[in-house]
This record gives C-alpha cells, sequence and structure tokens, in this order.
C-alpha cells in the first residue's frame, strides 16, 4: 500500500493526516497549511514529531523553537506543547501507544 492511498483525515482546521496504526504504534503523516495552528495540549502518548518539510513554530513546555527539514522533537507523554505552520509543513508523528481516537 503507499501513504497516498490511504484517505487523510482533518484532526484540526488546516492539519489533515494519513494514519498507519500497527500494533504499539500510530504514525502519523499530516501536510499542514501555512499559518495553521494546533493549540497547547497533552496527552499520555509519547511522540515523536519530524519536520519533513517547512518550517513550523513548535513550543514544549514553554520553550518555542523553529524547527525545519529535518529535524526532530520528542515530546515525552504529558507534556504541554502545540505549534504552528509559519509555512506549508509536512510532519511525521509517531505515538505510542497507538492513539485510539485517530482510528
Amino acid at each position: 500500500m503507499y501513504i497516498n492511498e490511504i484517505t487523510p483525515k482533518e484532526i484540526v482546521k488546516g492539519y489533515k493526516a494519513r494514519f498507519v496504526h500497527t500494533e504499539s504504534h500510530t504514525i502519523a503523516f499530516w501536510e499542514v497549511e501555512a499559518g495553521a495552528e494546533i493549540p497547547i495540549h497533552s496527552h499520555f502518548h509519547e511522540q515523536t514529531m519530524v519536520v519533513n518539510e517547512g518550517k513550523f513554530e513548535f513550543t514544549l513546555n514553554n520553550e518555542t523553537k523553529i524547527y525545519e527539514a529535518g529535524m526532530f522533537v520528542n515530546i515525552p507523554p504529558h507534556a504541554k506543547h502545540g505549534g504552528k505552520a509559519i509555512t506549508n509543513c509536512k510532519l511525521t508523528d509517531i505515538f505510542c501507544p497507538v492513539r485510539e481516537d485517530y482510528k
């Protein structure tokens, strides 16, 4: 199967993802519109975010940085985080355990 064969879901305005669920992980392939924001939030999942294309302003535990293509960040469980696409972006998120709410 190809990633582009998976129907994208818009989870938050401007954030559309194609999801792959394994027994222990959820992998999200996001396409994010410039200017789209995800509010500060937390969850019990460990998360790793990779920026594949574009520039993404990301806040983790009150520290804000600009992430560009090739950069990644690990988000521990329950850590407060959120972000905003500075440009159109392609991001990959890996969650453990599975995000049942994204199925």
